[in-house]
């Protein structure tokens, strides 16, 4: 019995000892990292969609300089009507 409780007390002793401020660094510099790579995959995801957006939105440019309509526009837009679309609604 008194070697188990005496080995029992060495691990304990190891176990607290291994436990330094370093590895308490490491693991939250890791978590750190971790968290810093999600928020930029996240952020490059957003990034890609407003390019995408763009590309979209690209061609309307030379048809707005020769004085084209839009394409896409919604004729239900005037002062008048009665479900206007798309206009002062939040998403």
């Amino acid at each position: 019995m008194w070697k188990l409780t005496k080995q029992y007390w060495r691990d304990m002793w190891n176990y607290l000892w291994s436990k330094t401020s370093i590895d308490e660094k490491a693991i939250a510099t890791l978590k750190e990292v971790q968290k810093r790579y999600k928020l930029t995959a996240k952020e490059l995801t957003d990034v890609s969609n407003a390019l995408k957006q763009v590309g979209n939105q690209i061609d309307d440019i030379p048809r707005a300089l020769a004085g084209k309509k839009r394409k896409g526009r919604k004729t239900n837009m005037g002062e008048n009507a009665q479900n206007p679309i798309n206009m002062n609604s939040k998403k």
